[in-house]
């Protein structure tokens, strides 16, 4: 979940955690299920609110 909020592709995911792709699309499947919404997006909102996982940290000022 910390790699969804922080907005990793299924693909870096993967490679993080040493899955395949197909993995990790399961587990995301499952997870939206779980949390009962439809969106990546969603689902990190509806974590965060729950306090299952801690806020996105915010962008980094430009320089």
């Amino acid at each position: 979940m910390r790699l969804l909020v922080a907005g990793s592709s299924n693909h870096a995911i993967a490679a993080a955690l040493f899955l395949s792709v197909r993995t990790v699309e399961n587990h995301v499947a499952h997870i939206l299920a779980k949390l009962g919404v439809a969106t990546r997006a969603a689902a990190v909102e509806a974590a965060v609110s729950a306090s299952l996982v801690a806020p996105p940290a915010p962008p980094a000022p430009p320089a």
